[in-house]
């Protein structure tokens, strides 16, 4: 006899109660994230009186859980080993100091209103949940300047603005298919009419000549732009197909704005990436405890208990939200089981680095005004600042590493001393800018994996790609007794902070069926 999906749903749940149903509705993929999760986020009032949960983490996972479960009357704590909240959404600003693993300290010197955003960079607009807190919370938004046609490449020795690199591209490669049909190669494929529209759409797309060869007009750019009376405008003789070929990590950058979450118009707070947790942090700022490492999850009765560093007096609860990072909960003793043990055992972390200048804004003389620079160097790319237009002075990111352009580059980047960092940045936007690298001033640079309380931005196990989440995952998701797991890790939007936001709802939803089944 069949079953349909919603029967053994309704089975489900009569068996194991909503945390069953939920987990299995996850695995079936009836819960991606849609235009939905812009819908206000509801949760039933706490049951009874006195019913408490410790959240351990104050980043975008952990304020999100604390925000919406004291809202619901719960009685919550929620633990932070850093001085700060936030997290990996970490924006720098003058006079913080900025603490490495094995490093030297360093001091943010940037003037006032000038900021970096060392973790998170940025909000795609269709992560309606995050964005849906930033409008709730009262938090100002603009544009994020994510791709920007004008910004500079260097690939294989040679700098080009981006719009030549693309454009050029397109060119040569719709030349390649506009002769292939002009030669009958594709007549299997296209036939009649068909092979007419098409060779029509390439001659369009591609700016080809008659004969199929690629002649740009304008789209990459001019040796001379257009101007007045008597000036044309000569366009830039085009980039041969061999010289892309010599520099194959072009490719994503070729394609990084087409990847869904990337796609324009990107967005970011005013001010500092950091806002929106800073705005859910001032809703429960009296129930947050900074510099409270946590030391052991144990069992108590149903409930937890939560050793802190110091000899500090634990905190014991009735439930318990973790959002820490695998690779931190696998340091942490705790009393969970050999499946759940061997879940958390051993995944690797991504890691990644940047560094920031502050600078005249030399750029905006080029007509650059925001956006991604690129790179086949080590420091890999570079971000424009996206507001402050025509201000005095701005924050240049001279690099974000995370092998965007070369896998080794992550290991090699973090490796390089501070200086060593500032030094290859330099040089990069040396070659983009020509004479400006003197102008840069007040380098700073954070290594997450060299970051303490983070080592690392999230999993980089086989495990955590798209197509093959499997039992480690499925276990990961499963509650731990009264410890329920959260966090962008245990999302399929991973490193984004609208993962920890649906990971942070969706415990919640967990938590909301078992104190409910507890208290029946």
């Amino acid at each position: 006899m069949s079953v349909t999906r919603r029967a053994f749903l309704e089975r489900l749940g009569a068996v194991g109660g909503f945390s069953a149903a939920y987990l299995g509705m996850e695995a079936m993929g009836l819960l991606h994230a849609s235009p939905a999760s812009a819908e206000p986020f509801e949760l039933p009032r706490a049951p009874g009186r006195g019913k408490t949960v410790v959240i351990l983490g104050a980043g975008i996972a952990g304020l999100v859980a604390a925000y919406e479960l004291k809202n619901a009357g719960w009685d919550v704590t929620v633990l932070e080993a850093r001085d700060r909240v936030a997290g990996r959404v970490w924006t720098l600003r003058g006079g913080d100091r900025i603490e490495q693993t094995g490093r030297p300290d360093q001091l943010c010197r940037f003037a006032d209103g000038l900021y970096f955003n060392a973790g998170a960079a940025r909000l795609p607009s269709q992560h309606h949940a995050i964005l849906g807190y930033a409008r709730r919370l009262g938090v100002p938004l603009e544009v994020m300047v994510n791709s920007n046609r004008s910004a500079k490449w260097d690939f294989g020795g040679q700098v080009h603005r981006g719009r030549q690199m693309l454009n050029d591209m397109r060119g040569q490669l719709s030349s390649l298919l506009a002769k292939a049909i002009d030669q009958g190669a594709l007549d299997r494929e296209l036939t009649g009419g068909d092979r007419t529209v098409m060779r029509q759409f390439l001659g369009f797309y591609g700016e080809l000549a008659a004969n199929g060869d690629y002649r740009p007009q304008g789209r990459s750019g001019f040796v001379r732009e257009p101007g007045g009376y008597g000036q044309p405008g000569e366009a830039l003789p085009p980039l041969s197909l061999a010289d892309f070929m010599r520099t194959p990590s072009v490719a994503l950058p070729l394609v990084f704005e087409e990847i869904f979450d990337q796609q324009t118009p990107m967005l970011q707070p005013v001010g500092g990436m950091d806002r929106i947790a800073h705005a859910l942090h001032a809703q429960v700022r009296a129930n947050v405890r900074l510099n409270s490492p946590v030391t052991a999850i144990r069992r108590q009765g149903e409930g937890v208990r939560i050793e802190l560093a110091g000899g500090r007096a634990p905190v014991v609860a009735d439930h318990c939200i973790c959002t820490l990072g695998i690779n931190l909960l696998e340091k942490i003793p705790n009393d969970f089981s050999a499946a759940k043990k061997a879940a958390i055992a051993g995944i690797p972390y991504v890691r990644a680095s940047k560094v920031a200048f502050e600078a005249p804004r030399f750029w905006e003389e080029e007509g650059i005004y925001g956006g991604v620079g690129w790179t086949d160097q080590v420091s890999e790319s570079l971000f424009y600042p996206s507001s402050g237009f025509h201000a005095p002075r701005g924050v240049l990111v001279g690099a974000y590493v995370a092998g965007w352009t070369g896998q080794r580059h992550v290991a090699e980047f973090e490796a390089l001393s501070h200086d060593q960092r500032f030094a290859a940045s330099r040089d990069v936007i040396e070659r983009m800018h020509p004479g400006k690298a003197r102008l840069l001033d007040k380098p700073v640079t954070v290594a997450w994996g060299l970051t303490p309380w983070s080592e690392g931005v999230g999993p980089g196990h086989q495990d955590w790609s798209n197509e093959t989440r499997g039992a480690r995952y499925a276990e990961l998701l499963r509650p731990e007794g009264p410890v329920i797991f959260a966090g962008e890790h245990l999302s399929y939007l991973q490193f984004w902070q609208e993962g920890a936001v649906l990971s942070a709802q969706a415990a919640m939803r967990v938590l909301a069926e078992q104190a409910a089944s507890r208290a029946a």
